[in-house]
């Protein structure tokens, strides 16, 4: 451990990356005004880019769209840009994404540069962790509660800065999702700081009284049974069993009847009621069967929601209308950047799942009790499915297309598919252990076993060579 944070204290770029994860995931800074006002995380973007110019060799040496989850983004980044002018709004869907979704895509990409090893990529997902824990200190102990519905009603978080309850509720599914992961490649002290975080976790989603977050949770759950096969299974139990214990130990009255409204959605208000999930649902299939290339363009569904749609076309003047978001991240993408958009959310976010289940099947099953790189790189591919379950059951519920929490997991699927290619590579070779920056991750061109195999051809001529 010693010698991890000596080699961390030499190293800038990844002290300022995770510092930026852990700010972007858990908006911690913005709990403090005069913190707020510096803006911390545009500061520790710029200078993880300054550094990185200045100091090439602090990058990994390979293309950055090398990976097929690079190229997914940099898709979305292209498209949303092909189709803002034939949108609905090209000043709306223009300021969104010079002010917002630029700088997403550049510490998607950041990220991304910065894994060039195992211990790269475990300790950026250490830094969701520790964002988990605080995101659940704000919801627990500064956010307030409000009681929502007549009589008996339920208590949930009012809101949470610039998340709103059932965002956190989100964000903390995948929080579940490594910090399980953190627990299970973990010594003593780690495993004893997770299953407190693990806990904690339970007892913030409760808090968030989210369905979406609950039926993520749940999906997680039902991955954790399936398909964590190297895990007794009393172990993976005793997982869900300390969720659970804080789920139950924190939940807000009326939580439980809040959740039973899964089983009767129709007796719920977002069955019925115009801004409800479902009619915002139908309104967000009909904008993208009405532009399906381009979509409204990013950022426009609320507007097109005030100006557009048929209750606004129906609205009576004199009285409100609300620009209703559209709770749903398949809709969001869909609806603003047409069917291509939507076959890039499929493709990238429920589509990983199957990709990672299929990287699984590659992995050679002597990894599960290997040397501790491999150990490790088999519990992300398990527990990274897992969390990708989560938030694709999850992101049905949210708007959260183009937030930082989902490239930051496209980034993290990216980055274990270049250190599992390597390591694949280097087992090939007869290197064994070593940084994966000592040979390209991914060869220009190649992906899959074929990159696995290009990278095998180089780590043999750099053994051949006397390396």
């Amino acid at each position: 451990m010693t010698e991890r944070l000596f080699r961390a204290s030499r190293d800038p770029f990844r002290i300022l990356l995770f510092l930026l994860t852990v700010m972007t995931i858990s908006r911690i800074h913005q709990q403090f005004k005069w913190l707020s006002v510096l803006r911390p995380a545009l500061v520790a973007t710029a200078l993880a880019v300054l550094y990185a110019f200045l100091r090439p060799a602090v990058v990994a040496h390979r293309p950055l769209l090398a990976t097929w989850p690079a190229k997914v983004i940099v898709a979305f980044l292209i498209w949303a840009c092909i189709g803002a002018p034939f949108g609905i709004s090209f000043g709306n869907s223009a300021t969104f994404l010079l002010n917002v979704y630029f700088k997403t895509i550049v510490y998607a990409f950041l990220l991304i540069a910065a894994i060039r090893s195992t211990e790269d990529l475990k300790t950026l997902m250490w830094a969701y962790v520790i964002a988990t824990l605080l995101l659940v200190y704000t919801s627990l102990f500064v956010f307030k509660m409000q009681h929502y519905g007549s009589g008996a009603g339920y208590d949930r978080l009012a809101a949470g800065d610039t998340y709103d309850s059932n965002d956190i509720g989100l964000v903390l599914v995948l929080g579940m999702a490594f910090t399980l992961l953190a627990f299970t490649t973990s010594g003593i002290v780690g495993k004893l700081f997770c299953v407190g975080v693990l806990c904690l976790v339970g007892a913030g989603i409760a808090k968030t009284g989210s369905r979406g977050a609950f039926v993520g949770m749940l999906a997680i759950g039902v991955g954790m049974l399936l398909l964590i096969d190297r895990i007794p299974i009393a172990q993976r139990v005793t997982f869900i069993i300390v969720t659970i214990i804080g789920l139950s130990w924190f939940a807000p009255p009326g939580y439980w009847k809040q959740m039973s409204t899964l089983q009767d959605p129709q007796s719920d208000y977002n069955w019925s009621s115009v801004n409800g999930r479902r009619q915002v649902a139908i309104r967000g299939m009909g904008y993208m069967m009405s532009y399906p290339i381009f979509g409204l363009g990013m950022h426009n569904f609320s507007k097109a929601e005030c100006f557009i749609s048929e209750k606004a076309l129906n609205h009576e003047v004199g009285t409100g209308i609300r620009c209703t978001p559209p709770h749903n991240a398949y809709i969001e993408a869909g609806a603003e950047l047409g069917i291509p958009g939507l076959a890039l959310w499929l493709f990238i976010i429920p589509g990983g799942v199957v990709q990672m289940v299929m990287l699984r099947l590659k992995l050679p099953r002597s990894w599960a009790r290997g040397d501790p790189e491999q150990r490790y790189l088999y519990c992300v591919v398990v527990y990274m499915t897992c969390g990708l379950l989560g938030y694709a059951f999850g992101s049905f519920f949210l708007s959260f297309a183009w937030t930082d929490v989902s490239y930051y997991l496209m980034a993290m699927i990216a980055g274990t598919w270049i250190c599992v290619f390597d390591r694949l590579a280097r087992d090939r070779a007869g290197l064994g252990t070593g940084p994966t920056s000592q040979t390209p991750a991914i060869a220009a061109g190649t992906s899959g076993w074929r990159a696995a195999a290009s990278e095998a051809a180089v780590a043999r001529r750099l053994a051949a060579g006397g390396r």
